[in-house]
């Protein structure tokens, strides 16, 4: 046990001063490796009481009826309804679900949820991985371990499917433009989110090509809270008359501010939004957002699981080329007009 909880194969490694890969040959008695290597492996899991070939246990069994998803302990909409279309989506594939909840964003924390997945004998599984530490974690995946990814840049390793951000943030921009605006500001979300990246990204293209100014980014932390501190800020600049909102909540937070400081929207300052949350609507006015479809992120990240899982090889192809990034959509509403 490692203070409290068990211990995992980077554990392992780290006592006996080996790489995981080479405690993964050792207790799977591959042929290469010394004695004298063997024996530190060995003891180190004798002193940790590390469970031996738990995932080689459930892999070899992974012909089952379940899948596996690892996700962020998080009620945030986009990992919540990533979630929810991943379940739709297997269960209309007679696939059963376990979820395994990540609450450390390191390597350690990664691997313990797909330990206790493949000691479930799930016949794989899916990683909501929006966060750098996350993906980076992956690149050490078991090379067994059929897996497909959300919303992480694998560089091919592994099959990863994803909503275009780039495209959202860019198609929130030039509506903005196309309305006369000719400076649009960026809250963004919390800088380590992919994204919050992806979107950042969009946003710059979408003013650079449109030979625009790049005003500095705002930094939000994907919450109401966040997006009203923002407002406040935002309130205090006379040149504002469009922002782009790097979620719905954070668009939330700043109607509020703007209200309370009587700037109108959409008379005096336009806002969008990301994700299309189910309240949007009700916002008042109702907001213009991109609309994410979680549900097609849902069906592709089973379709290629399942490709993976019934592959003939002894391993899985990880080198199966991703599906095209999910195109999202525009959904106008009430919160934009025309620059005052």
């Amino acid at each position: 046990m490692i203070r409290g909880r068990a211990a995992a194969i980077t554990d392992v490694a780290r006592l006996a001063e080996v790489s995981h890969q080479t405690v993964s040959r050792v207790l799977n008695d591959h042929p290469n490796v010394s004695s004298d290597t063997r024996n530190r492996v060995l003891d180190a899991v004798r002193q940790l009481n590390y469970r031996r070939n738990a995932m080689a246990r459930g892999l070899a069994r992974r012909r089952s009826r379940m899948v596996g998803v690892v996700t962020l302990a998080t009620s945030l909409h986009g990992p919540a309804a990533t979630l929810r279309g991943i379940e739709r989506a297997a269960i209309a594939e007679g696939y059963g679900v376990s979820i395994s909840t990540l609450e450390r964003l390191d390597h350690i924390g990664v691997l313990q949820a797909l330990e206790t997945l493949a000691d479930q004998s799930v016949a794989g599984a899916v990683v909501i991985a929006p966060q750098r530490a996350v993906a980076q974690a992956l690149h050490s995946l078991p090379s067994a371990m059929a897996a497909v990814t959300v919303e992480a840049d694998m560089d091919g390793a592994i099959p990863s499917i994803s909503v275009d951000q780039a495209a959202g943030a860019r198609i929130a921009v030039e509506h903005l433009i196309q309305l006369g605006h000719r400076e649009v500001w960026h809250l963004a979300g919390p800088p380590d989110w992919l994204e919050s990246q992806g979107r950042i990204q969009g946003w710059c293209a979408a003013l650079e090509d449109a030979g625009l100014r790049v005003p500095n980014v705002l930094t939000g932390d994907w919450s109401a809270r966040s997006g009203y501190a923002a407002g406040l800020e935002l309130a205090t600049r006379r040149e504002v008359t469009a922002v782009f909102a790097g979620n719905d909540q954070m668009a939330l937070g700043m109607l509020r501010a703007f209200y309370e400081k009587g700037i109108r929207v959409p008379d005096d300052v336009s806002i969008v939004g990301f994700d299309d949350i189910p309240e949007a609507q009700y916002f008042w006015p109702p907001l213009t957002t991109v609309r994410q479809d979680f549900d097609e992120i849902g069906r592709r990240c089973v379709a290629t699981l399942l490709r993976l899982i019934e592959a003939d090889s002894p391993e899985p192809p990880h080198r199966l080329t991703s599906a095209p990034a999910v195109a999202p959509t525009l959904i106008i509403r009430n919160s934009t007009a025309a620059r005052p």
